[in-house]
């Protein structure tokens, strides 16, 4: 039997983007940190890393079509925090950045990781920035390097 996955490699000639929202922007900035970093330790080159900044989560999905209808990126990471308030905003905000993500990403066949954290609480978001539960933007950023690694293998 034959095993096929991704490395955590890039060769540095990757173009790549990361999505982030502004809202939030406490919480996000350190995720695009942990993103960088990512990016900047498996081999990429900074001059090929682009940050765009979206209103909001709700908006990622636009930018993510604009931008895998160019053709320009080899992947792209979204990055963001939806955090809970007492209105049922969360609810519609959370589900139509994930499902719009993911539709866009399957309509491209491109390489796209969802670090867009959906949490109950501040202190839930900012465990998740960097402190206790590690760095989720860091994390999506390994996702779209091991998935540009796999496309190129399943392209063969």
């Amino acid at each position: 039997m034959q095993t096929i996955q991704g490395a955590l490699t890039l060769n540095g000639n990757e173009k790549i983007a990361i999505i982030a929202s502004r809202f939030n922007h406490f919480i996000v900035d350190r995720l695009i940190e942990g993103a960088k970093d990512a990016f900047l330790r498996h081999g990429g080159a900074e001059e090929n890393l682009d940050i765009i900044l979206a209103p909001g989560a709700y908006e990622i999905p636009f930018v993510l079509a604009r931008l895998l209808g160019k053709d320009s990126y080899m992947g792209v990471c979204c990055l963001g925090a939806v955090i809970r308030g007492a209105t049922p905003h969360f609810d519609f905000v959370s589900a139509e950045a994930t499902k719009g993500i993911a539709n866009t990403a399957l309509k491209y066949g491109a390489a796209v990781s969802f670090g867009v954290l959906t949490t109950d609480t501040i202190e839930q978001a900012i465990e998740r920035a960097g402190t206790k539960a590690g760095n989720k933007g860091f994390e999506a950023m390994c996702s779209v390097i091991e998935l540009i690694d796999l496309y190129r293998q399943l392209e063969v």
